[in-house]
């Protein structure tokens, strides 16, 4: 019998998404709890999909990806972002955006090096970073406005620094960056070596006539940043596990040598369907104004009830406190909530390394109206 053998992430867990989704089902619970739409995306993206199938385009597809969605990729971030990216050359399709990440933290960290994040934090950045020998540098945003101190990030940077990773728009907290936040990442990362990885999957997710300040509107970014982004949250697609990592040239090449051997490429058929739908702005261009809409209707039912909304400016997730109702931790308070209000959330702890109790929980708005309504209702008897 083998013996049993060290773990590299002795710390690590089933992710809290998997716990809430599982006492959700347990519980017959409203699932609120993960992040993807009870919806279908649109029958114009299946029927490509099945047709580019039936068609015979079921091999591999370059290590790259399929030019025709990179092309789309390329000119989508210039109409949005006036950026350039050379389809080529500076462009990778992924299997969504968490591989993307995990490969870029792959790439690029290496044993003793630094990485600065932002809690609360997507709950795969720390692991990533641990795997490869990396130690992680914290920096606490706290309700109810998440802000960032950057005197404070500033002092966390060292000789050893060697990635900061941001989300923008921020899961879970809502909240985008602004550009005193850009201007203050600037003056940290001028005149160093220090790598961004930006994930920016709710890029097209942005409320009340905010802009989204994607890292590569600004060059001296731009050039020492990996920015991730993903098809599912754009199409209502999570299950395809489609995304895409556009970096310099330079970033790229290194990129690539691991994610050839990590899964090499990505769907043949999926990919396809995807340039040709992308040829019309319009499929993603009203995604912000869908969900505000699915945002306010759900402010607007829990407006009379006893929890406090925070802020929501951008994902499709609403932030609530939950302090005049109960006294529990956001686990135990998110547990009772699934069990006996059949209604399933994230406690926010579980984006703090510290289990940071703040009596917080996520709530996701990618749901039908009638998911909402139902959910509105159970929790406004509290």
């Amino acid at each position: 019998m083998i013996q049993l053998l060290s773990s590299k992430l002795p710390n690590v867990g089933t992710t809290i998404f998997t716990q809430m989704s599982q006492l959700a089902n347990q519980h017959q619970a409203i699932n609120l709890s993960q992040g993807f739409p009870d919806f279908s995306t649109d029958s114009e993206l299946l029927d490509l999909a099945n047709n580019f199938i039936q068609k015979g385009f079921n091999q591999y597809a370059p290590l790259g990806g399929i030019m025709g969605l990179k092309e789309e990729i390329a000119r989508k971030i210039e109409n949005s972002h006036q950026a350039i990216y050379h389809p080529e050359t500076e462009i990778t399709i992924t299997a969504g955006g968490t591989q993307a990440i995990f490969t870029a933290i792959a790439t690029f960290v290496k044993e003793n090096d630094e990485v600065i994040i932002f809690e609360p934090a997507y709950d795969c950045y720390e692991p990533t970073v641990e795997l490869f020998g990396g130690i992680v540098k914290r920096f606490q945003m706290k309700a109810p406005d998440y802000e960032i101190d950057w005197n404070v990030v500033k002092k966390l940077v060292s000789e050893k620094t060697k990635m900061i990773i941001l989300n923008n728009p921020n899961n879970p907290s809502g909240k985008i960056l602004k550009e005193n936040d850009i201007e203050e990442l600037i003056k940290i990362v001028k005149d160093t070596n220090i790598l961004i990885l930006s994930d920016e999957v709710y890029e097209n997710i942005v409320f009340d006539g905010n802009e989204h300040l994607s890292i590569c509107k600004y060059p001296e970014l731009k050039e020492r940043s990996l920015l991730v982004a993903s098809f599912g949250k754009l199409f209502h697609i999570t299950g395809w596990k489609i995304g895409y990592c556009a970096a310099p040239k330079a970033l790229t090449d290194e990129f690539r040598k691991v994610h050839q051997f990590n899964i090499f490429c990505v769907n043949t058929p999926l990919q396809m369907a995807l340039a040709e739908y992308m040829k019309n702005d319009e499929h993603y261009n009203q995604l912000s104004q869908f969900f505000q809409e699915k945002r306010d209707f759900l402010r607007q039912g829990l407006a009379q009830t006893s929890f406090e909304l925070l802020d929501c400016e951008g994902t499709y997730f609403q932030a609530l406190k939950y302090g005049k109702i109960s006294d529990k931790n956001d686990f135990d308070f998110a547990t009772e909530l699934t069990i006996n209000h059949k209604v399933a959330s994230i406690p926010f702890s579980a984006f703090y390394k510290d289990k940071l109790n703040e009596n917080v929980i996520r709530l996701c708005f990618a749901k039908k109206n009638e998911t909402l309504e139902k959910a509105i209702e159970n929790l406004a008897k509290l």
